[in-house]
């Protein structure tokens, strides 16, 4: 048996950070929850001088909360993802059970209602778009869908004979049904024969191979080029995915879906030319949707199934826009 050589070096174990993330993968998280609880784990021990986690506690994880809210003003949801982030560094990662957090200081959740357009002032947003962002557009007013879920629509969850879209781990990991809007029947089949043409270009270059969840990749090998798994909005551009491959471990170079950033521009540009003064987002075409089919009549537990939430009360706060001005009463001004 030849001797170990006495210079070689043995492999360093991974850091804190990289074993959180090499954690998470295995967990299955998306690639956002993992940059962003990455992200508050980096941001937390910078705070505290670079401490290492271990050393520190519960005290040191509420005063970062407690900064977050009293310095720093952030909102109430992201400074509970960053305590998720933080509890999950410690519970997860380093197996230690912090104590209640009894001292951090909450930020507090504003109840506001949420932004809705009038379908005129949609018309208008929709006139002055174009391209795949404006057919993107097109698709969250008219099914109700998360920027992300439009996003990582896959082709095979497209059922135009059903005329319904399958959207697969929504908010919640949940699937759900959503109504496929007849007028865009005609604008995703030139879409995905379009989509076709770049997979069919990619395949010839060697490439073609999307990224699946759940290592269905290593499950069903040469599932990950077939045309019923690519997005039905593809990235222009392809780029190395910073996920390993699930079989042979590499970088791959891939194409993405569409950037949420880019979706998120073009309606802001829209808006604006369109003279829209209200804060528009890709995310107010949802609200949008679930407040006009109220108004068409429909009932509140179909349009609860349709947006996926968990619990009606969720889907009530968009009842406001029902009555007529201020709670639908008449203004004594007006009885004069």
């Amino acid at each position: 048996m030849p001797a170990c050589d006495p210079n070689a070096e043995t492999p360093r174990p991974p850091k804190l950070l990289e074993r959180m993330r090499i954690h998470l993968r295995t967990r299955h998280y998306s690639i956002r929850t993992e940059e962003a609880y990455i992200d508050w784990a980096r941001r937390f021990i910078l705070f505290h001088g670079k401490r290492h986690p271990r050393d520190m506690g519960a005290v040191e994880v509420e005063a970062f909360l407690s900064h977050l809210a009293v310095e720093r003003h952030v909102s109430a949801s992201t400074q509970n993802q960053a305590k998720a982030a933080l509890l999950y560094l410690y519970k997860q990662v380093l197996e230690i059970d912090l104590p209640w957090l009894n001292e951090v200081v909450q930020a507090k959740r504003p109840k506001r209602l949420p932004v809705v357009l009038t379908p005129t002032e949609v018309r208008e947003l929709l006139l002055h778009m174009d391209g795949t962002t404006c057919l993107i557009a097109q698709l969250l007013y008219g099914t109700g869908m998360r920027l992300l879920e439009a996003l990582r629509l896959r082709v095979k969850d497209v059922e135009f004979a059903r005329r319904e879209i399958v959207v697969r781990e929504g908010k919640g990991n949940k699937d759900r049904v959503t109504v496929l809007p007849e007028n865009l029947m005609a604008p995703l089949q030139a879409q995905l024969q379009k989509a076709r043409l770049l997979h069919e270009k990619d395949l010839a270059a060697g490439l073609g191979r999307v990224y699946l969840p759940h290592a269905l990749a290593a499950k069903y090998p040469q599932a990950d080029q077939s045309w019923a798994w690519q997005w039905v909005f593809p990235s222009p551009v392809r780029a190395v995915d910073p996920r390993p491959d699930a079989r042979t471990g590499e970088l791959l170079e891939r194409r993405h879906h569409v950037y949420p950033e880019s979706v998120q521009r073009a309606v802001r540009d829209a808006a604006r030319r369109a003279g829209i003064t209200k804060p528009v987002s890709p995310h107010v075409l949802r609200h949008s949707f679930a407040t006009h089919l109220l108004q068409a009549g429909y009932d509140i537990r179909t349009v609860q199934e349709l947006l996926g939430h968990a619990d009606v009360s969720t889907t009530m706060i968009y009842t406001h826009v029902l009555n007529k001005g201020g709670r639908g009463i008449l203004s004594p001004l007006d009885a004069l």
